[in-house]
């Protein structure tokens, strides 16, 4: 699996445009690309994906985490380009038009073979949950239901291998204990203790970072 984060607030390759909000690409082998949010600024958003060889026609569906301008300020000009999607939006975000479908996420669902969402947590955010054969892959948006909550929804799944995206004022940073890849991005108001109680696995965010799991 490789996750390509398109926005974020630093850049990781110096080439590219950094900007308040998030995005990544997520690609599964035998699966079509998911673009996982959509930052704040389409142009942002489709100069970046351009610059890092992803071409927005290849991707078949956009997982919305929250209704925040930062992460769904860029869908309007990436539908421009590619309205054949399906967006899973949580249930609060409505008023998605132009897409080949648009699906509304409350609970818990299976997407597909690997692919879950936990629901839309305390009716603000849903987080992207991919299995693995090293364990569960979180994909968060700003975590704003609590990092806890979140990691209390997929203990059904299995193990937790990975946690990617913004943590906001997260400091339950015994919760990470067991994980073992932390990349905090965007929101993530304490990086640096992160980074400090775990430096051997957690990495650097920004534009243009890939991760290969």
């Amino acid at each position: 699996m490789k996750i390509t984060i398109l926005y974020d607030n630093t850049t990781y390759q110096k080439n590219l445009e950094a900007d308040w909000g998030f995005a990544c690409c997520i690609e599964i082998e035998n699966e079509t690309p998911i673009l996982f949010d959509t930052g704040a600024n389409g142009d942002i958003l489709l100069s970046n994906m351009a610059a890092l060889k992803i071409n927005p026609q290849s991707i078949e569906r956009v997982f919305i985490s929250h209704a925040h301008f930062d992460h769904t300020g860029g869908l309007s000009a990436f539908l421009n380009i590619n309205s054949g999607v399906t967006i899973y939006c949580p249930n609060s975000f409505r008023g998605v038009r132009r897409a080949n479908e648009v699906i509304y996420v409350l609970d818990f669902i299976k997407l597909n073979e690997n692919l879950y969402s936990t629901g839309e947590l305390n009716g603000i955010e849903q987080s992207l949950v991919i299995e693995t054969e090293k364990g569960l892959v979180l994909m968060i948006g700003c975590a704003h239901p609590g990092m806890k909550t979140i990691f209390q929804s997929v203990p059904h799944l299995g193990s937790i291998h990975a946690v990617i995206g913004g943590f906001h004022g997260f400091q339950e940073y015994d919760l990470l204990q067991n994980v073992d890849l932390i990349c905090p991005t965007h929101c993530t108001q304490n990086q640096e203790t992160i980074r400090s109680l775990y430096p051997r696995k957690t990495i650097q965010g920004g534009v243009g970072r890939i991760i290969h799991l």
